[in-house]
């Protein structure tokens, strides 16, 4: 029997890469993991894992970053591809993580999330690639982790109730009109290349899982990250910038953008929670509070009074809360 390593190894010999030159750089909550490969000569590349016996499949991503990259934004320029194993021979972006920077040097947090939403606005105003859709009926079905993991005893009531609170919602946000989402995009999956022009100058990462929806999830994505803070002033900047370059109404998108932002940190919740009780990575309960702060600033809209009144029975997130999520 082959072991995965082995077929890794035959794939990058026969690419022209030594299988031994590889460093693990990066893994995350998915299946996929990431070497850094280096020749002789300083030469680099990525190689991408993705086992397709977990679920993971290279195509999408062939196929968005293809797109990207036709209309001027910089993901990784895919060298060599094994579809059928899972293998991915990328363009190496390098290190310069936007969180990393702005941890650095926070005087850089303006710049590079402005930096992120003229890419938003480039990927708006290009043809929508044609994906999925992320109709109510998945707005909906995507806040299902919620129920099953982040409060399992009371689940079914408060389900229901949230569901006829949100359906309204769910069906305004998707009567507007597609743009391409790329549902992963924070400062972790976003690279600073200044050696490159205008919106080629941010590296994207992990962009596979890309649908066609509402135009304020990405920048939700962004400026509710739940892996660093972002104050309401710069989350208010940012969003007063991006309507300042797109055809939108400013009530509606606000309002839109805090639909989604429920609906997404809801999701996020129950995500980690699993993450914690069946896959064993209780690290990402930490990051719980921050999620519970987004969701709060989000019911604060005045029209969304009705899903406020159906999360009552959500519990805070306190310490003795999160204890007992991580000992799960």
């Amino acid at each position: 029997m082959v072991v995965r390593g082995d077929q890794a190894a035959r794939f990058l010999s026969e690419n022209g890469w030594n299988p031994e030159s590889r460093i693990r750089i990066a893994g995350d909550a998915s299946n996929r993991a990431y070497d850094r490969l280096t020749r002789p000569d300083g030469t680099t590349a990525i190689l991408m894992d993705a086992p397709p016996g977990t679920g993971e499949d290279v195509r999408p991503f062939i196929r968005i970053a293809a797109y990207l990259r036709q209309n001027g934004l910089s993901a990784p320029r895919v060298m060599a591809a094994d579809e059928n194993a899972g293998f991915l021979l990328l363009e190496d972006l390098g290190d310069a993580l936007f969180a990393n920077l702005m941890q650095d040097e926070p005087s850089l947090q303006r710049p590079l999330y402005t930096a992120s939403v003229d890419v938003l606005v480039a990927l708006h105003g290009a043809d929508p690639l044609p994906l999925p859709d992320c109709d109510a009926a998945w707005l909906v079905e995507m806040t299902e982790p919620l129920f099953e993991w982040y409060l399992p005893e009371s689940g079914a009531e408060t389900r229901a109730a949230f569901r006829d609170a949100f359906q309204p919602f769910a069906d305004q946000i998707a009567a507007a009109p597609r743009v391409t989402i790329l549902r992963d995009y924070h400062a972790q999956n976003l690279l600073w290349l200044p050696g490159r022009a205008d919106v080629a100058r941010v590296g994207i990462l992990d962009f596979q899982d890309a649908l066609a929806g509402h135009r304020s999830y990405d920048l939700v994505s962004i400026l509710q990250d739940a892996r660093r803070d972002v104050t309401a002033e710069i989350e208010t900047e940012m969003q007063d910038y991006y309507l300042s370059k797109s055809p939108v109404d400013p009530t509606e998108f606000k309002r839109d953008y805090a639909v989604l932002g429920v609906q997404r940190n809801l999701r996020i919740l129950g995500i980690f929670a699993r993450l914690a009780k069946r896959d064993g990575k209780p690290s990402y309960v930490d990051l719980v509070p921050r999620v519970w702060e987004y969701i709060k600033r989000n019911l604060a809209h005045p029209d969304l009074a009705p899903l406020a009144h159906a999360l009552d029975a959500i519990p805070e997130p306190t310490p003795a809360f999160l204890e007992q999520l991580k000992s799960t």
